[in-house]
């Protein structure tokens, strides 16, 4: 992940190779990494996206999701790390869901495919995965630039 000082304050390069938590890897069969230039990063820029699959109680398996999200614009994993580094651009309505950044699809070592999300866990914001053969519900939406 490039820094900020490259572009300015809470710049995102989008075009950097992700980082690859342990285990985790973004190369080979299945796996995705969407670039999009440079992101600045102010209030309300991150759109959060429900497909009507995911809403009213419904949920989507991953695979399923991936398709539906394939012509929009969803946010890579590089926006996830740079929100974990600078915190205090989280939106505290984020609260109570896992974020997902499917811009970035992932493989894990078994070859399964995953996409990281972030998520509030005790008294702080960490990263996790899960792996496209899950369920993805209305706490569960991807992030996308806002409009």
């Amino acid at each position: 992940m490039s820094s900020a000082s490259e572009f300015g304050k809470d710049a995102v390069d989008l075009d950097a190779d992700p980082f690859c938590p342990a285990g985790l890897f973004s190369t080979g069969k299945g796996t995705e990494h969407r670039k999009g230039g440079k992101l600045i990063l102010t209030p309300g820029k991150i759109a959060l996206f429900l497909a009507e699959g995911q809403k009213n109680g419904g949920w989507l398996k991953g695979h399923k999701l991936r398709e539906e999200l394939v012509n929009l614009p969803v946010l890579n994993a590089n926006v996830l790390d740079y929100l974990l580094a600078h915190q205090e651009l989280i939106p505290d309505a984020w609260k109570g869901r896992a974020v997902f950044f499917w811009g970035t699809i992932y493989r894990d070592r078994f070859g399964t495919l995953c996409v990281r999300c972030l998520c509030w866990f005790g008294d702080g914001w960490v990263s996790s995965d899960r792996w496209l053969g899950s369920g993805w519900n209305e706490s569960s939406p991807a992030a996308l630039p806002a409009s």
